[in-house]
């Protein structure tokens, strides 16, 4: 199999995991507090990904790059993470996640602000559309039929996934970026352990076979290798397919939603997910290009 198969194989997997996770993440939610739910996978994923790492022990030079693997696990996995969790419970998870993936529009303008990449028209009209989008879902919240505090609490995570996104890619030269990974995502759990050890009670788990089953899935799959493989891809030079295919796992999530869930389709649902949809894909489409050019 040669690897552009293989680069397709993995970003196939990629999003359906990412998609698939976020109504068993809101299922599991009726068994745990989000806090430590979002501890407990977070932490087992990390442990996953420093026994991948040890062969690379020397790469990981704690005492120097602790500052940078710390502020990443609080931007990319506490804050992500943490409302995330917590965002689940007040809005439908296909909503939720619809939303969350205004990542690459965010990203789009940070990276034009901070790291000197191009703004262009069709990436200007990809970002209008993006917020027009968002105002058609937070219509339903005003109303009173969506949680307000949900959209506020998705467009947090998005924020802050992107802001640690961007922190990464100015700092990816200083580390090794399995490593990176690594130390942010079990970093970042034992942050969310220790604060939901202290806000919620352990004894408010219920450690049922569904429970376990999802935080297992969730840890492994979704976080463990959904990060591993979507920094191999961007370090392999498929940062342009990975951009171009995010506009998917919304629209997996909310089918998966559906089916599993029985949440409800409305019109301002339809009318602002095609708009994000179509932002995502006007900023990503340049992107695309670029990289095929530049090959």
């Amino acid at each position: 199999m040669n690897q552009q198969k293989k680069s397709i194989i993995l970003l196939i997997f990629l999003v359906i995991v990412w998609g698939i996770n976020w109504p068993i993440s809101k299922i599991a939610l009726d068994y745990a507090p989000p806090l430590l739910f979002a501890g407990i996978r977070t932490v087992i994923g990390g442990c996953i990904l420093i026994l991948i790492a040890l062969p690379k022990m020397k790469e990981l030079r704690f005492k120097q790059l602790w500052p940078i693997y710390l502020i990443s696990a609080i931007l990319s996995i506490v804050f992500y993470y943490g409302f995330q969790t917590i965002g689940l419970q007040y809005v439908p998870a296909g909503l939720f996640s619809s939303i969350v993936f205004l990542q690459p529009v965010l990203l789009g303008i940070f990276s034009w602000l901070w790291l000197g990449e191009s703004m262009y028209g069709l990436k200007m009209a990809g970002l209008l559309l993006g917020f027009i989008g968002v105002g058609s879902l937070s219509i339903g919240g005003l109303n009173g039929s969506i949680s307000i505090w949900g959209i506020v609490l998705a467009l947090a995570s998005a924020l802050s996934w992107a802001l640690g996104t961007v922190y990464m890619k100015r700092n990816a030269v200083r580390v090794n970026m399995l490593w990176m990974t690594a130390m942010q995502i079990t970093i970042g759990g034992i942050i969310l352990l220790l604060s939901g050890s202290a806000t919620e009670k352990w004894s408010d788990i219920t450690w049922s076979g569904t429970f376990i089953a999802d935080t297992l899935f969730i840890a492994v799959f979704v976080i463990a290798l959904g990060w591993l493989i979507y920094f191999k891809l961007i370090n392999e030079g498929e940062a342009g397919k990975v951009g171009s295919f995010t506009f998917l796992i919304p629209l997996i999530s909310i089918g998966t939603s559906v089916v599993f869930l029985n949440e409800q389709i409305t019109l301002n649902l339809v009318m602002g997910l095609l708009l994000i949809v179509s932002s995502i894909v006007l900023v990503n489409v340049r992107i695309g290009r670029a990289a095929k050019q530049s090959v």
